[in-house]
């Protein structure tokens, strides 16, 4: 049975993503961590987008850069930040810097019985910003992305 994604906009700026996984915390937070397998379940499927690049430097003042292809703009598309926050197992953080930055995501991996549950806090810095963001469909993104993890987390050991 498929665990559940809930997407709640919690205030003007803020939308919450919550999902368990059925896998422990190390292992759910590999795959987020580990270039190698990030790049496997991250790019939704239906989006048309292939993740051509992903680099990841994780620790605090680290940073990362994902380069999307997509059809409609096959030049490339960087998305890039810096790590703030690096707990391993238990919290990440970063900003996200490009279009003149201001977005800044927090992920949380609480382990329970052998699931985890997987907060993503994204804060906009503005309601126009999360506004459009919710418009170009980045709820339904990470609904997908984490259907693609779920299926993904056994194949990691």
């Amino acid at each position: 049975m498929k665990n559940e994604t809930k997407v709640e906009r919690k205030s003007e700026r803020e939308l919450v993503i919550t999902r368990t996984f059925n896998g422990p915390a190390r292992i759910v937070y590999e795959a987020w961590t580990k270039p190698e397998l990030f790049q496997r379940w991250w790019v939704p499927k239906s989006s048309g987008l292939t993740l051509i690049s992903c680099e990841q430097d994780i620790r605090v003042g680290g940073t990362y850069r994902l380069v999307f292809r997509h059809p409609a703009a096959p030049e490339g598309m960087a998305f890039f930040g810096t790590y703030k926050e690096v707990t391993p197992n238990a919290r990440l953080a970063w900003t996200n810097e490009e279009n003149g930055g201001g977005q800044f995501t927090t992920v949380s991996f609480e382990e329970v019985s052998g699931k985890t549950k997987v907060v993503v806090l994204e804060l906009y810095p503005s309601k126009e910003a999360l506004d459009e963001g919710h418009a170009l469909g980045a709820a339904s993104g990470m609904i997908e992305s984490f259907d693609q993890l779920e299926e993904f987390l056994p194949n990691i050991s």
